[in-house]
């Protein structure tokens, strides 16, 4: 495979394990910041497990999964999770207080609520708390491709290494680079978006 296809194959593994992240992290992270009770519960294991390298949970995936292409996107979930569970329970707490009294008083239902008042004001936070993520996965993936092998731009600077053509391995990392710019600019732009003007 070309440095293109490489480039291809771990773009697809990082939006897999980021997309499935997002799915568990922002809701998960709407109902801890809603409950003090269910955050005192959570905190202690999101502070215990948050600052493991997501490479420490590669070998558990390996044995878990029994497949290398499904540890790859395995290892991106974990690496994406906490920062945008995090920016999410951050962004839900950050609401103002008037916000919910005032949803209270007018009987608003549950999903009025979400779809209307949480939603819009904690966004910008969880836009952030996506932006960071993305980023994490992308250097993450890296590495996790050095070790797993198989495909992806991981792999391929790491063969490069093995064949001991440097030239290949700036290219790789120009690209690398190149792309981690993209994916940044494009969520700081949904971030401005999203961000209301004070």
């Amino acid at each position: 495979m070309g440095l293109g296809w490489q480039l291809l194959a771990s773009l697809e593994r990082v939006l897999l394990g980021f997309f499935l992240a997002s799915l568990v992290a922002v809701p998960l992270g709407f109902m801890i910041g809603l409950s003090p009770v269910l955050a005192r519960a959570v905190d202690p294991f999101i502070q215990v497990l948050k600052p493991v390298s997501p490479l420490a949970w590669l070998p558990i995936g390996l044995a878990l999964l029994q497949d290398s292409e499904r540890t790859a996107i395995f290892i991106i979930f974990i690496s994406s999770l906490w920062p945008l569970l995090i920016n999410t329970i951050f962004g839900v707490r950050q609401i103002p207080e008037i916000y919910l009294q005032v949803a209270r008083l007018l009987e608003v239902s549950s999903l009025r609520l979400v779809r209307h008042i949480l939603w819009p004001a904690a966004l910008p936070q969880i836009v952030n708390g996506l932006r960071v993520s993305l980023g994490i996965a992308w250097m993450v993936i890296i590495a996790a491709e050095m070790l797993i092998g198989g495909r992806g731009i991981g792999y391929f600077v790491w063969n490069e290494w093995n064949n001991l053509n440097v030239a290949n391995i700036m290219v790789a990392i120009l690209f690398i680079g190149l792309i981690g710019i993209a994916l940044d600019r494009l969520l700081a732009w949904v971030e401005r978006r999203v961000r209301y003007v004070e």
